[in-house]
């Protein structure tokens, strides 16, 4: 599974990116409200500072208005992942800027019916928002499960991210579903190396090498 940053802030991007774990980022227009930056100058940033996927997302709601965008933000690098809305000027998008090469996210996925159409429409990434479902008493989970069933049976190649992860099981779950990609806050990533008996255990060998009275090097 490939490990996306859903973040705008730089300084986590280039920390996580040094761990040698971060495959890709995703923003979105929350995401750089709160950065409090220019847009296009942090997205040419974030692209620098990882190799992978960085998606940046259109703010226009009609197709030419999308087209307009997404010329603009695929000249940043090529790296740029144009991210589209869910919606039927989105995937007349999406459809274009793939057929031109152009790597598209299409996101706001909540139905195993809008993932069909997306990989009908030759999105790269489709990211259902697991969290959110689960908001509102459904199961993000099974929709994950839905969607990778559907395209296993049609040998879709879109890449199943998923988005609104609320916590390491997210992770973990999505993994065992085999989702291709998941994309979480970096204080979420950071929590997947946690575990009570790995510091208990840790604590427990420095304190018994201390004992020994030795040093290494």
């Amino acid at each position: 599974m490939k490990f996306f940053a859903d973040t705008a802030e730089i300084a986590e991007i280039r920390e996580l990116a040094e761990t040698g774990l971060l495959d890709g980022v995703t923003t979105n227009p929350s995401l750089i409200h709160k950065a409090g930056r220019n847009f296009l100058e942090v997205v040419a940033e974030i692209a620098e500072a990882v190799s992978g996927p960085v998606s940046a997302e259109v703010v226009a709601l009609d197709y030419d208005g999308m087209m307009r965008e997404a010329d603009v933000l695929r000249q940043i690098a090529d790296n740029i992942a144009v991210k589209v809305p869910l919606t039927e000027p989105g995937l007349k998008a999406c459809k274009v800027l793939t057929g031109d090469g152009t790597m598209v996210n299409v996101t706001l996925c909540f139905s195993a019916a809008q993932a069909l159409l997306a990989a009908k429409a030759g999105a790269t990434f489709i990211s259902p928002f697991v969290g959110r479902l689960d908001d509102v008493g459904l199961s993000g989970m099974e929709l994950i499960s839905d969607i990778r069933m559907i395209y296993d049976n049609y040998d879709y190649e879109t890449q199943i991210l998923v988005a609104s992860v609320r916590s390491p099981m997210h992770v973990v779950e999505a993994a065992k579903i085999g989702a291709d990609v998941m994309t979480a806050p970096p204080k979420i990533i950071g929590q997947l190396f946690k575990h009570p008996l790995t510091d208990a255990g840790l604590a427990a060998f420095l304190k018994d090498w201390e004992a020994t009275g030795q040093r290494i090097g």
